[in-house]
C-alpha cells in the first residue's frame, strides 16, 4: 500500500506550490500546500489498485533524485531544490513528453492537486479561502433537508455472518436497484450487497472533496492504465441514480433497433421492452416541467438556435420543484447527491419499494465472488466494514444471483469468479467527453441550476452512421473545473480560474464505435484500458467545432478548446476572428495526456445478445457460462447507448425482472 513518507510529503508540498503558487494576496489565495489536505490525497491513491499506488510511489521517489534531471536535461538536484521557476519548467516539460509515462505521471499530480485546492473545504463547514477569487459562493444552505431518522434501515452485522435468501442483488443502482424493488414487490425474498455507504438528507452536504471521495468509486479518481480517461462511476446506496446529473433519456429507436439486428436481441424492439421503459419513466417522475435554464443550458439553447439548430428539452427525475432560487440553486448539486429529495434515484423509488416488501439491504460490503456448484450460481462471499468498524466476513447462500455493480466492477466480480468467456470485460464503451469552455461578458455562475437541461442531437449522427457526438452541459464546481482545464503555469492557471462565474462550458459527448476493456491485476483489481481511436476522435472533434460555434454564436468572445495546449478561439459579435485555430485542432496530437478526456458512462463489457460465441450474456440477462447468475446493468448492453444511459438500465433491469419472476 502506498505510504506518504516525510521525504515523498515534501515533494508533494514543492509540486503542489508549483502547480499553485500563492496570488497576489497569500491570505486570500494561499500556496497549494497550505489549502490541501495531504492525508486526503494519500487517501485518494490508496484507493487505486496496488499497481497505480506503487507507480504514484515510483514517481514521488523519482521526483526526490537528483538524477530527475534526466527527464527535462535540467540541473542534477531533486525537484525540491530547483527554483520555483525551473520546477515550473520541469511540470510543462512533463505535460507535452514523448514519454507517455511522464505525461500521466503530469497529469495525475496536476489533478490530484487542482481538484483537492478547489474542491476541498474545512470540516467546519467554513468556505475554501479560494473560493472567493473564482466568484463561487459555495454549497446552497441544505435548511431543509430530508428529514431523519433514516428511511432505509440496512443490516448491521458486527460478527461473522450467513445470510440465506431467495435473490441475492450484488449493488443498488440503476439495475440492482430495479431488480430489487421488482423481485421483492413480487414476493421474493432479496438481499442487496452495495459496495458503497448509505447517505441520506444533510448527509449530503454538496463539498465536492468530501462527496467525490465519498460516494464515488476510486474516491472519484479512477484513471485508464495509460492515465488519458477519467472515470466517475457511482459507489454508494443507489448507485449512478445517486450521484448522476438527473439526465432521463429514453433509448433513441434507432440505437434499440441496431442492437436487436446486429446483436440477434428482437426483444429491444418488442412491445415489452417499451412498456419497461415506461414502468421507470412513471417510476422516477420523469418529467420536462422544470421553470428555468442555467446561463449555460440557455447558451446551448440561444447559440444553438442562431445556427438553425434544434435543440430539446431533457426529461429529468425529479419532482417537486418550485421556482424558488433555493431550489434552483441546489438543482446543481445532482452529482453530489441530493440533500432534499428531489431527485427520484432508485433510492427514493425502487429501493424503497423494496425495503417495504421485506428486502434486506447491506452497504458498506465488498463482494469478492460470486459461489457456485455443478455450473450453477449458489452465492457469494463478501466483506462488510462498517464506517468506524472492523471488516466481517459475509456469506451469501441464495437460489440466483444478479450482478449489477457497473460495467466496471461486474465484470471484474465475474472474472474473479471463474468466468472465462472470451468477450467478458471486453468492448468497453465510454462515452468519451471532453469539455469546451467559453468566457462571456455576462455572468454564467455555471454551478447553480439543472446541471443539464438542454441538449443537442445535430451531431449525433454523422455521415448518415449511428455514431457522432451529443452536446450538453456539465455540473461546473470549482474542484472539477479546476481539472479540466488545461494548466501551462501557475499564473495561467490562477488567471483562468479568476474568470470562472463568467465560465460556461459544454460537454462533447461521442458515442464510440471502438471500444476498450476490464480486466484484473494479480490481485484481483480492476484494471481499465482504453484509447479514442481515429474514428472515434474525428466524432469527437466534429462536436468541438460545433460545441465552440455555438459558443460564438451565443456571445461568448472567448472560447477554450479542449487539448493541453489551450487553443483559443477570440470572437466579436458573434463572429469568429480566428478560425484557422479552430481548423487546426485535427493536427494536434491527441495522444493519451496531451488532452483531458473523460466518463460518466461505462457501458457493455459483459454484452448481450443472441450468439453466445459473442456475448457472455444471453437476451434474458443470464450468464452463458454459469445457470442462475445474471447481468442486469450497463455491463449488457450490447453496445454503447448513445445517450446518458440511467433510463435504458433501469429499463433493461426491468425487463430482466420480469423473466425472473
Amino acid at each position: 500500500m502506498f505510504v506518504l513518507t516525510p521525504a515523498r510529503l515534501a515533494v508533494l508540498r514543492a509540486v503542489a506550490d508549483t502547480l499553485l503558487p500563492a496570488g497576489p494576496d497569500p491570505a486570500a489565495l494561499p500556496p497549494g500546500s497550505a489549502l490541501i489536505d495531504m492525508g486526503k490525497l494519500a487517501a485518494t491513491i490508496q484507493a487505486q489498485s496496488m499497481g497505480a499506488q506503487a507507480e504514484f510511489g515510483q514517481l514521488l521517489d523519482l521526483l526526490d533524485k537528483p538524477l530527475l534531471s534526466l527527464t527535462w536535461l535540467g540541473p542534477l538536484r531533486p525537484f525540491g531544490a530547483l527554483a520555483p521557476a525551473q520546477r515550473e519548467q520541469l511540470l510543462q516539460s512533463w505535460a507535452t513528453s514523448r514519454l507517455p509515462v511522464l505525461r500521466k505521471g503530469f497529469h495525475a499530480l496536476r489533478q490530484l492537486c487542482m481538484f483537492l485546492y478547489y474542491g476541498d473545504s474545512p470540516a467546519s463547514g467554513a468556505p475554501n479561502p479560494a473560493w472567493a477569487s473564482l466568484g463561487y459562493p459555495g454549497p446552497t444552505p441544505t435548511d431543509a433537508p430530508v428529514a431523519a431518522p433514516r428511511p432505509l434501515r440496512p443490516l448491521a452485522p458486527t460478527t461473522d455472518t450467513t445470510y440465506d435468501c431467495d435473490v441475492l442483488v450484488i449493488g443498488s443502482g440503476a439495475g440492482g436497484g430495479v431488480v430489487a424493488g421488482e423481485l421483492a414487490q413480487a414476493g421474493h425474498d432479496v438481499l442487496v450487497l452495495e459496495k458503497g455507504p448509505y447517505f441520506h438528507g444533510a448527509d449530503f452536504t454538496q463539498r465536492e472533496a468530501d462527496m467525490l471521495g465519498r460516494l464515488y468509486d476510486g474516491r472519484g479518481s479512477l484513471l485508464t492504465q495509460d492515465g488519458g480517461v477519467g472515470l466517475l462511476a457511482g459507489s454508494c446506496l443507489g448507485g449512478g441514480t445517486t450521484v448522476n446529473w438527473a439526465g432521463a433519456f429514453r433509448t433513441p429507436d434507432y440505437i434499440l433497433e441496431e442492437w436487436a439486428r446486429e446483436h440477434e436481441a428482437p426483444h429491444f424492439t418488442t412491445p415489452a421492452f417499451g412498456r419497461s421503459l415506461d414502468a421507470v419513466a412513471a417510476a422516477l417522475s420523469v418529467n420536462t416541467d422544470y421553470p428555468r435554464h442555467n446561463g449555460q443550458n440557455q447558451a446551448l439553447r440561444d447559440g444553438s438556435a442562431r445556427l438553425g439548430q434544434a435543440t430539446r428539452l431533457i426529461p429529468r427525475n425529479e419532482k417537486g420543484l418550485s421556482d424558488s432560487d433555493h431550489h434552483f440553486a441546489g438543482l446543481g448539486y445532482s452529482s453530489l447527491g441530493d440533500a432534499h429529495g428531489i431527485k427520484q434515484g432508485t433510492l427514493n423509488t425502487y429501493l424503497a419499494t423494496a425495503f417495504a416488501h421485506g428486502a434486506r439491504l447491506l452497504p458498506d460490503t465488498w463482494v469478492e465472488r460470486v459461489t457456485s456448484a455443478a455450473g450453477r450460481a449458489t452465492g457469494a462471499e463478501a466483506v462488510h466494514t462498517p464506517m468506524g468498524g472492523l471488516p466481517v466476513r459475509i456469506t451469501v447462500r441464495a437460489k440466483r444471483v444478479v450482478v449489477a455493480g457497473g460495467a466496471l466492477q461486474t465484470p471484474a466480480l465475474l472474472l474473479r469468479s471463474g468466468l472465462r468467456h472470451p468477450h467478458l470485460g471486453q468492448h468497453l464503451h465510454l462515452h468519451p467527453t471532453v469539455v469546451v469552455a467559453a468566457k462571456y461578458p455576462q455572468l454564467m455562475h455555471p454551478w447553480h441550476g439543472p446541471s443539464m437541461s438542454i441538449v443537442n442531437d445535430n451531431f449525433a449522427r454523422l455521415h448518415g452512421s449511428n455514431f457522432g457526438a451529443k452536446l450538453e452541459t456539465p455540473p461546473t464546481h470549482p474542484g472539477l473545473m479546476s481539472m479540466v482545464l488545461p494548466w501551462l503555469s501557475g499564473q495561467q492557471h490562477r488567471d483562468l480560474l479568476a474568470d470562472a462565474a463568467y465560465l460556461g462550458s459544454f460537454i462533447v459527448l461521442t458515442r464510440d464505435r471502438d471500444g476498450g476493456r476490464v480486466r484484473l491485476d494479480k490481485h484481483g483489481a480492476l484494471l481499465i484500458d482504453y484509447e479514442l481511436s481515429a474514428h472515434d476522435r474525428a466524432s469527437m472533434l466534429a462536436g468541438v467545432r460545433g460545441a465552440a460555434e455555438i459558443h460564438v454564436a451565443a456571445g461568448a468572445h472567448t472560447v477554450y478548446l479542449p487539448h493541453g495546449t489551450l487553443p483559443t478561439l477570440r470572437a466579436e459579435k458573434g463572429v469568429l476572428q480566428n478560425p484557422d485555430v479552430l481548423n487546426q485542432l485535427p493536427h494536434l496530437s491527441w495522444k493519451p495526456g496531451r488532452f483531458g478526456l473523460f466518463s460518466a458512462h461505462q457501458m457493455s463489457t459483459c454484452r448481450l445478445g443472441g450468439r453466445a460465441a459473442t456475448h457472455p450474456v444471453r437476451p434474458t440477462g443470464e450468464t452463458v457460462e454459469m445457470q442462475g447468475l445474471y447481468v442486469a446493468d450497463g455491463s449488457a448492453f450490447p453496445a454503447c447507448s448513445g445517450v446518458n444511459p440511467m433510463l435504458t438500465i433501469m429499463a433493461l433491469a426491468h425487463y430482466t425482472a420480469q423473466g425472473l419472476k
